[in-house]
């Protein structure tokens, strides 16, 4: 993002990106427990924006670790309910809907994550460039967040990928090593992580339309 600031606390129409997508998970009926994990250092300042953007949902703020993976182990270990969804603080434009086919896909299949087909044209390359091969673009899904998995299930995959030294990209991969089905959930273009200056761009562009 090119910030001091973290991009989950930069600010989306005067509230921290990480408050639009906790209000999401907030106001979801089928949601019974939140865990937020975060730097060290925010822990308490995320606890103050919690209350004061009205958060209703009692949200446990922990800690996490050096890396994603170990961030996710550690909130896991807070969960109560059987089943479970991870989600990227800097995805705030999710829907109800697409929260409540995650949560109906993996109840039915056992694991499931959001995903957007692959538009363009990708293309293969070797470390020199060189294009290798043109990949079947109907077989190519953008996978997004929230991935939904049962609880037990993925946190036996943590403490398994830990064991073999192994790091995903993502948690849904954690699974797939273990040969354990995981289900594609169609999502929307709109759900972006916010990850340059040009999505913030974007982000207030489907602000504005969300609100006609």
């Amino acid at each position: 993002m090119g910030t001091k600031e973290s991009k989950q606390y930069l600010q989306l129409r005067n509230k921290p990106i990480i408050v639009h997508t906790l209000e999401k998970f907030d106001r979801h009926p089928m949601i019974r427990e939140i865990v937020l994990v975060t730097g060290e250092q925010d822990v308490e300042r995320c606890k103050a924006w919690i209350s004061e953007y009205g958060i209703q949902q009692a949200v446990k703020v922990i800690p996490g670790g050096a890396e994603r993976q170990e961030s996710v182990y550690r909130g896991l270990q807070q969960i109560g309910s059987p089943w479970v969804l991870v989600h990227d603080g800097v995805r705030p434009f999710v829907t109800e809907e697409q929260i409540t086919a995650c949560i109906n896909t993996a109840v039915i299949h056992g694991a499931s994550v959001l995903a957007a087909p692959v538009k363009d044209t990708i293309k293969q390359v070797d470390e020199q460039g060189l294009v290798t091969a043109t990949l079947e673009r109907r077989s190519l899904w953008a996978i997004q967040t929230p991935q939904a998995f049962r609880c037990s299930e993925l946190l036996d995959a943590h403490e398994r990928a830990a064991q073999d030294g192994f790091t995903g990209t993502d948690d849904a991969m954690l699974l797939e090593r273990l040969d354990l089905p995981v289900k594609v959930v169609e999502g929307g273009y709109r759900n972006i992580k916010i990850t340059t200056p040009e999505d913030l761009d974007y982000a207030e562009f489907i602000l504005q339309l969300n609100k006609k």
